[in-house]
């Protein structure tokens, strides 16, 4: 898997069929970066981590630190290994459920979330999300396109995957 572009652009992570993660597809994961445009989140959460393309990602266009929240150790010593690659941002790593992880974390100029699709709650994880971010924050859900749009969300599908957009400039 690679790194799209930025200071990392076209560097390969290391993945592994072994492990039961979902990377975001590379056409969305551009999409989603173009609408980011220009590109000024200094603090990134990537919760659901699996492969941790989006924090690479967010790293690679000059996020100084990124917060990586996943739930299985194997995938996290992976990410971990990953982070090795790249030299600069601030890597963070925490073994955790991510909702049980906002209650109590700071606040992020930027977070995504990418959750087993149709497995989780994913209205009370945007309410947890968008309070945990900073003025001018973004929040970047990943989910099935059967997934309606809430709470004013702006809402993108690609194929089966749809992405849902909340500023924190309007959000509640």
């Amino acid at each position: 898997m690679k790194i799209l572009a930025g200071r990392f652009g076209g560097i390969d992570l290391k993945t592994s069929s072994k492990l039961s993660y979902r990377p975001t597809q590379s056409r969305v994961r551009k999409s989603i970066f173009d609408t980011l445009r220009p590109f000024n989140f200094i603090s990134v959460l990537d919760l659901f981590s699996g492969s941790g393309i989006f924090g690479f990602e967010s790293a690679s266009r000059g996020a100084d630190s990124i917060t990586f929240v996943e739930n299985n150790k194997k995938t996290l010593e992976l990410l971990i290994k990953n982070s090795k690659i790249l030299d600069g941002p601030e890597f963070l790593f925490h073994k955790a459920d991510a909702l049980r992880f906002l209650n109590k974390s700071r606040k992020y100029d930027l977070i995504f979330a990418d959750p087993p699709y149709l497995k989780y709650d994913i209205a009370l994880l945007a309410k947890r999300a968008i309070k945990k971010l900073n003025k001018n924050g973004k929040f970047i859900l990943e989910c099935n396109s059967s997934e309606m749009p809430f709470m004013d969300a702006k809402k993108k599908n690609y194929g089966g995957t749809s992405v849902l957009f909340w500023d924190r400039i309007w959000a509640k």
